[in-house]
């Protein structure tokens, strides 16, 4: 593209969201705020990171400071001050397990005087996976997937995974004993509730096993999920088995360092900086991908101004197709757009969308005319919950790669008036 040529409204709002992106680049936050509060630390200096952004993090911290030792579990391997175990995302695997055992393993080594700095992440949950007394991984797993498909949003779902866990629920923090810690956060949790993000591993947990098994009867997991699984949260609830943590852990400094709030916010700084008007509605963003997103578009009207939202929806799965939340949405909005002059793009910060290699979708009003060009049905893909490949033969995938950071997901929607349309179009006339 030169320099002249305008830029389209599908590269606007990519562009967009990469900057949301780079303003909650993980590395720098974390060394901004370790420089801060970890100056004078005496006594051991010991690091425990999870999450998709766990790498990215410790190099911060380690930029800031010195480590004498530590953990960093991640879904992918890279080079660490500290050693690196790789666990499975989004259902945990047996490097979640060696990875949680290490982590309470390094806690617990902590005594008075010495800091524990816990590096916390989207994608912890599943990459810390120490299974309570009686359960198995496979159990998790089966329990995972049964919770992740029956449209549980992730309160819910960290709700029993905390309930099934030796780690989270500020059973992380209770290994620390009397040592310092410091925990530093980058949410992917709508709203930010530090009990929720990564299941809370060192902050109090509110829920209960009564709580738990709430869940499982709203969404009917009962025979979806492992009779072990429901043996333990019932005699959780009878009391025969300790609850989570309910205290804080004395001494605890926690901080959230990026946020979807802050990504939104950057994404419309940058198009404003452009003179794009732009204009963030909510930083909580919920509900069902297909009816968010069609509410969402139906809302845009005629105004030449980018809308972002900032948040998590979920995707209840009833087919056997590929894709995940951010592509769904698209493709939902897709059928409601056809013919209009909108363009929304929706995509997930971390660069993964589901279980699969895109971040998202970028669609627009002529998303479904190319799509029957080649003899494709958006309805019957998104009734197969099979955006994927629907959206990659339309040319509407967006693919990032792994960005090291994860603060849910980005959602621009930009409808163009019929005034600017038409002023576009005499000007490419004259030219």
């Amino acid at each position: 593209m030169s320099d002249t040529e305008p830029m389209s409204d599908r590269s606007l709002l990519l562009e967009a969201f990469l900057a949301g992106v780079d303003a909650v680049d993980p590395q720098a936050a974390t060394a901004a705020a370790a420089h801060r509060l970890l100056i004078g630390t005496r006594g051991r200096l010991l690091g425990v990171a999870a999450g998709k952004a766990a790498l990215a993090m410790t190099w911060g911290l380690a930029a800031a400071t010195r480590l004498d030792d530590g953990v960093a579990v991640a879904p992918e391997r890279g080079e660490c001050s500290i050693p690196v175990i790789v666990g499975g995302h989004p259902v945990p695997d047996d490097g979640s397990v060696a990875g949680a055992e290490r982590a309470l393993e390094i806690a617990s080594s902590a005594g008075e005087g010495d800091t524990v700095v816990c590096l916390i992440s989207g994608g912890a949950s599943a990459l810390l996976a120490a299974p309570a007394d009686g359960i198995t991984l496979d159990d998790l797993r089966e329990t995972n997937r049964a919770l992740l498909s029956c449209g549980a949003d992730i309160v819910e779902t960290n709700t029993v995974r905390k309930h099934l866990s030796r780690i989270k629920g500020g059973e992380l923090a209770a290994a620390a004993g009397r040592a310092r810690l410091i925990t530093l956060v980058l949410s992917d949790v709508v709203g930010d509730p530090l009990d929720v993000i990564a299941s809370g591993p060192t902050v109090p947990d509110p829920t209960t096993f009564d709580d738990a098994l709430a869940v499982v009867k709203r969404y009917g997991l009962r025979g979806r999920i492992p009779d072990s699984v429901v043996a333990h949260l019932e005699s959780g609830a009878r009391g025969s088995v300790r609850e989570t943590p309910k205290r804080p852990h004395p001494g605890h400094h926690i901080e959230i360092i990026g946020s979807g709030a802050v990504a939104a916010e950057a994404a419309a700084a940058h198009l404003r900086s452009g003179g794009v008007a732009a204009r963030v509605v909510t930083t909580r963003l919920t509900g069902e991908a297909r009816e968010t997103a069609s509410m969402v578009v139906a809302g845009a009207g005629e105004r030449d101004e980018v809308l972002i939202f900032a948040g998590e929806t979920t995707v209840t799965v009833v087919g056997s197709g590929r894709g995940g939340r951010n592509q769904e949405a698209a493709l939902a909005a897709a059928i409601d757009i056809e013919g209009r002059d909108i363009t929304f793009l929706a995509a997930g910060t971390d660069g993964i969308d589901g279980p699969t290699d895109a971040a998202g979708g970028a669609v627009d009003g002529g998303t479904l005319e190319r799509g029957r060009a080649l003899r494709l049905d958006a309805g019957a893909a998104l009734a197969d919950n099979d955006a994927y490949p629907y959206l990659a033969a339309t040319g509407d995938l967006i693919k990032t790669g792994p960005t090291g950071t994860n603060v849910a997901d980005l959602w621009l929607v930009l409808s163009r008036s019929s005034d600017t349309r038409s002023a576009s179009r005499a000007s490419d006339t004259a030219l």
